[in-house]
């Protein structure tokens, strides 16, 4: 790094660059870059365990090939990097060792390649410990955005010793809800800090321009009560909007995104029969305000479990950059926000929120308004840079104190 230039990162993600579902991890390597930080994205090292299926024979054959191809740029400041790791890794020692060796290898090949020197590491799970021994790295960044031991096929135990260990060392760890905060804190204390996720608030902005509303969209009838995001067994409460499309013939639920692959749930499959329910697939990210532009209320229709009970849904601030009324189970992130959102725990008190939002539709929130200029990635990212900052600052002069 250069007396003028950022420091450089090494961002170990849960997800590969070009997911159709862009997470806080993408977006976060975005800004580090365009903010004049050299990024290393390495892509996920697979969480959880294969099954022996077709599908999952073919996510390692993909997962080869990707991880044989050289490191690449691929915009301005991000380089990606898919590891090439023996599955089971996670469970035992000598797998991870190996694993770990291979990934060190070619990240000290990047960083030698552009001249990186003392890299930032930002992580995002804990199966890294490995890569980044012997680098010499400014510091080590936990941000804990999502309760990955909660995911299914995830192995909890080997998570949660791999997780201490990252907490215990991690110099600032971040996390995305009350629930994730509380047991960071337990083990990092004052190191750990609450900040939820937050949203692209120009982008979705767009969503209020009028007349932009996609044609396959505008054929609905409304009302339209609308979802965005991967349509996964393990979030969403199909039943709840199946019992809503039963009980309100008349409104139309409208769900943009793809099944999750892998998952055995039926509730999709039964819930796309009713002829008021529209599944229009993924819609890339730049389109999503056009369509978001077309719904009259936007719907968080989340399943209560271990993996939500932890979640902060991008999608939250989302709606509400696009100017529209949230109705929302009663996820615990959302409780904080809960003038500006409608919170229902069953069927019949979702109904009726949702009736009260269409009847009497409060006005939007601006986008100066300050829930949402404080909640933008930008805002964010200042925060987190700041935070990093100072405890740099407090780590070195505690070092000096002691040298001296």
């Amino acid at each position: 790094m250069t007396a003028n230039r950022p420091e450089d990162v090494i961002l170990f993600s849960t997800a590969d660059w070009k997911s159709r579902y862009w997470t806080n991890k993408q977006h976060m390597a975005a800004r580090l870059a365009a903010r004049g930080h050299r990024v290393l994205y390495v892509e996920t090292v697979g969480l959880r365990l294969p099954g022996l299926n077709a599908l999952d024979a073919g996510r390692i054959l993909a997962r080869v090939k990707r991880g044989v191809a050289p490191i690449a740029r691929v915009q301005d400041n991000v380089w990606t990097l898919s590891p090439l790791t023996i599955p089971f890794g996670h469970r035992s020692p000598a797998i991870a060792a190996v694993n770990g060796m291979q990934l060190r290898t070619r990240i000290k090949g990047w960083m030698s390649a552009i001249e990186v020197k003392s890299p930032m590491v930002w992580t995002y799970h804990p199966y890294m410990l490995d890569a980044v021994k012997s680098i010499d790295a400014s510091r080590l960044i936990y941000h804990c955005a999502d309760n990955l031991a909660a995911i299914p096929g995830v192995d909890p135990e080997s998570f949660k010793i791999a997780e201490r260990e990252l907490l215990e060392r991690a110099d600032i760890t971040f996390t995305t809800s009350r629930y994730l905060q509380s047991r960071c804190e337990a083990v990092a204390g004052s190191r750990s800090h609450y900040f939820g996720n937050v949203a692209d608030v120009g982008h979705f902005g767009k969503a209020r321009i009028a007349g932009n509303i996609p044609p396959e969209l505008a054929a609905i009838p409304r009302p339209r009560l609308g979802y965005v995001g991967a349509l996964s067994d393990f979030k969403i409460d199909f039943d709840l909007l199946a019992r809503i499309a039963d009980d309100q013939p008349d409104w139309h639920l409208v769900l943009i995104g793809e099944e999750r692959a892998g998952q055995s749930d039926d509730g999709l499959r039964k819930l796309a029969k009713r002829r008021n329910v529209h599944l229009l697939g993924w819609r890339c990210y730049d389109d999503l305000p056009r369509y978001l532009s077309g719904l009259d209320v936007a719907l968080l229709p989340q399943l209560i479990n271990d993996y939500t009970r932890a979640m902060f849904p991008m999608k939250f601030f989302e709606y509400l950059a696009a100017g529209l009324p949230v109705v929302s189970t009663p996820l615990d992130a959302i409780r904080d926000f809960g003038p500006i959102c409608s919170t229902a725990p069953d069927s019949r008190s979702f109904v009726d929120a949702i009736r009260k939002q269409l009847s009497d539709r409060p006005p939007p929130l601006r986008l100066d308004d300050a829930i949402l200029v404080e909640n933008s990635w930008d805002a964010r990212l200042d925060k987190m840079l700041e935070n990093i900052n100072s405890a740099h600052m407090s780590g070195r002069a505690k070092r000096n104190n002691v040298q001296s």
